[in-house]
C-alpha cells in the first residue's frame, strides 16, 4: 500500500512562508514524477510545482519566483517552500506522484490527503 503522507501548512501573513513536506510510505515501488497541486475554493484542482522525468522542474505562472520544490530521493520526501505569499495562494494544498509499484506494470497517479494554506493579515 503507498500512500502520500503530508505536512506542514496553516495561517500565514501576506509576504509570509511556509514550507510543507510529503513523504511516499510503503514498499515496493518506484517514483516517475513528484509535484504539488492546489484546489482554491470554487475552482479545479491544478498542478502549482512538479518534478518532470530527468530532474527539471516546473512551475505555474502564478508562482514561479515564490515557490520552489524540492526533494529527498533517499527518503522518498519532497517540499514545497513557498516564499511571499499572496492571499490569493490561499488553498488546499495536495501533494502528487506518479508512482509503479514493481507488481505492477504500469505508474499510478497518487495524491496526499490535502493541508489547508491560508494567506490573510
Amino acid at each position: 500500500q503507498v500512500q502520500l503522507v503530508e505536512s506542514g501548512g496553516g495561517l500565514v501573513q501576506p509576504g509570509g512562508s511556509l514550507r510543507l513536506s510529503c513523504a511516499a510510505s510503503g514498499s515496493g515501488f518506484s517514483i516517475n514524477t513528484m509535484g504539488w497541486g492546489r484546489r482554491v475554493l470554487g475552482k479545479e484542482r491544478e498542478l502549482v510545482a512538479t518534478f518532470t522525468g530527468g530532474g527539471r522542474t516546473d512551475y505555474v505562472d502564478s508562482v514561479k519566483g515564490r515557490f520552489t520544490i524540492s526533494k529527498d530521493n533517499a527518503k522518498n520526501t519532497w517540499y514545497l517552500q513557498m516564499n511571499n505569499l499572496k492571499p490569493e495562494d490561499t488553498a488546499v494544498y495536495y501533494c502528487n506522484a506518479r508512482i509503479r509499484k514493481y507488481s505492477d506494470y504500469f505508474a499510478n497517479n497518487y495524491w496526499g490527503q490535502g493541508t489547508q494554506v491560508t494567506v490573510a493579515s
